[in-house]
């Protein structure tokens, strides 16, 4: 890496050194900010498809005045693309992050919250606007927000590299930030890791990761729970796109093929997947090394994370981004049965659960049913159970807000212009709508600066009672146990499901789901886009 030393710098803008060099900020309405920074090596060459390596050091100052490229990925679809927002800067030295803080020097010892993006582990940045990290530092926290490889890049599997560099690369960022944050004026003893959807199952392995334990002293888990992909789900991603590519699947292979065909190959496989319909993907898989065993158990046992706070939780229709933009949630209407049976072998449910749905919410769709059922299933159950397991210091919250957008309704990924006070700028106006409410954006920001400082947000924590704070219209206010219900089929389906599987039922009919399951998904993928898949 060459020395940064412009004559174009901001003379008066804030210089902090790093353990590589160092870098000049400048100050915005009285913060300093730091954009770009990088805390590895760009994966060019022979370091793609490979752990991260510390970047080159550099002498003089390096400017850190504009944000750093964007990991490679491929562009939202249209309908997505109007909620969503998703810059590319263009480069290669991708593996960098940004630093708000409103006192850069070693003695102010702030609480330090590091932000994790969502997109699917295939989308995403934090150059993404809503991400501005201005209100954390104006409130007395050192904001911290990085990028991380993506897509094949960052969690394809293939016989010749180490798995999960994606993940690798947020844990060279995390320690970085361990090392070097004080200078910056963060305590590094006092670090939250926060993040949402993709960003948030990875802060789930992270915390169960051995690599990492003492790094971080609170988290949270905003809709995504800690899990490990099916290998063979990851594998076969990755061998589709070899067949399209007419190349072997292997990392060596991978890495000749120019990029940005490398994306246009994983964007048309991708659009098979979707989390309603499930299908191959890339995702966080078991490498027995950084992710040892599945991280949602290591952490349900106590052998992982002790001593860390976690807050938890989800918005109220999480499914609505993942149906309504492609006109999805029509279809799964129309097919009625035949989309419900679809659920349950997508959930590996018995027909009790779609029927307890049925009973609990007989007013519902086929889509609202269908969409609930699997958002429990794939999120909202794993995070109740973690919080089950580590009461006394876990918060659980749920966003209720309806966008001001049709059909919408409280959706995936809108608490973000909240929870980041940024609901006043146009990008998170595409997915709120206009008028979003300030009242609960002080509510929510303010209970995420408070949890960082010292680990309470304003409620109480888990108990029998099953505390979840409501962030809805109207003030804040706690519920107990509102999702219990739901939660109690799954717990009960999966209590028969142990029971047949020590005394298997004699004369029990033939399984129908995966026959079923692939009938249904045909279906669904020929007439939906299934664009967004896990998260955003």
């Amino acid at each position: 890496m060459t020395a940064t030393t412009t004559q174009t710098a901001e003379r008066t803008g804030p210089v902090v050194g790093t353990p590589y060099g160092a870098v000049r900020g400048r100050y915005e309405n009285g913060i300093a900010v730091f954009r770009g920074i990088p805390y590895a090596a760009p994966p060019i060459g022979p370091r793609r498809f490979r752990p991260p390596v510390p970047p080159e050091p550099w002498t003089g100052v390096r400017d850190a005045l504009a944000f750093g490229p964007t990991a490679p990925k491929p562009p939202y679809s249209e309908a997505f693309a109007k909620l969503l927002s998703d810059p590319v800067v263009p480069g290669d030295d991708c593996l960098n992050l940004n630093v708000w803080t409103p006192d850069p020097g070693p003695g102010a010892r702030l609480p330090v919250m590091v932000w994790l993006h969502g997109g699917a582990l295939t989308r995403g940045s934090s150059a993404v606007p809503v991400y501005d990290g201005h209100a954390f530092a104006r409130d007395g926290v050192v904001f911290v927000s990085l990028n991380y490889r993506l897509g094949v890049e960052g969690y394809g599997l293939f016989p010749d590299a180490p798995a999960n560099p994606g993940l690798r690369d947020q844990l060279a960022a995390l320690r970085w930030v361990h090392e070097s944050i004080a200078a910056f004026g963060g305590d590094p003893d006092r670090i939250t890791l926060f993040g949402q959807s993709a960003g948030a199952i990875s802060i789930g392995a992270l915390l169960a990761a051995p690599q990492a334990q003492g790094l971080i002293r609170r988290a949270v888990l905003q809709s995504g729970p800690p899990e490990a992909f099916d290998r063979d789900k990851v594998r076969r991603m990755v061998r589709r796109m070899a067949t399209r590519l007419k190349i072997p699947a292997t990392a060596e292979a991978f890495a000749a093929v120019d990029r940005e065909l490398l994306l246009r190959t994983q964007a048309d496989v991708g659009k098979l997947s979707s989390p309603v319909l499930g299908g191959p993907t890339f995702g966080i898989v078991i490498d027995g090394d950084l992710v040892p065993r599945d991280p949602l158990e290591a952490l349900i046992s106590g052998d992982a994370a002790r001593g860390v706070d976690l807050m938890l939780g989800w918005t109220r229709d999480e499914y609505r981004l993942w149906l309504v933009p492609g006109g999805l949630h029509e279809r799964v209407d129309r097919l009625g049965a035949v989309a419900l049976a679809g659920a349950m072998a997508r959930c590996h449910c018995g027909v009790e659960v779609p029927r307890g749905y049925r009973a609990l919410h007989p007013g519902a769709g086929t889509a609202e049913t269908v969409g609930q059922l699997v958002t429990d299933h794939l999120l909202r159950y794993p995070l109740h159970r973690l919080a089950d397991a580590r009461p006394g210091t876990s918060h659980v919250y749920e966003f209720a807000w309806p966008s001001n957008l049709p059909d919408l309704g409280s959706c995936h990924a809108l608490e973000l212009g909240f929870v980041f006070d940024t609901g006043d700028i146009p990008e998170a106006a595409k997915l709120a709508g206009q008028g979003a409410p300030q009242e609960l954006a002080d509510a929510m920001h303010g209970a995420w600066v408070r949890f960082a400082v010292d680990g309470d947000p304003g409620w109480q924590t888990w108990d029998d009672t099953h505390p979840v704070r409501i962030f809805g219209e109207g003030e804040p206010y706690v519920a107990h146990g509102p999702r219990d219900p739901e939660f109690a089929l799954w717990a009960a389906d999966a209590e028969a499901k142990a029971k047949e599987a020590a005394v298997p039922a004699e004369g029990a009919p033939p399984v129908r789901s995966a026959t079923e399951l692939r009938s249904v998904v045909r279906r669904l993928r020929r007439t939906g886009t299934g664009d967004v898949r896990r998260s955003s």
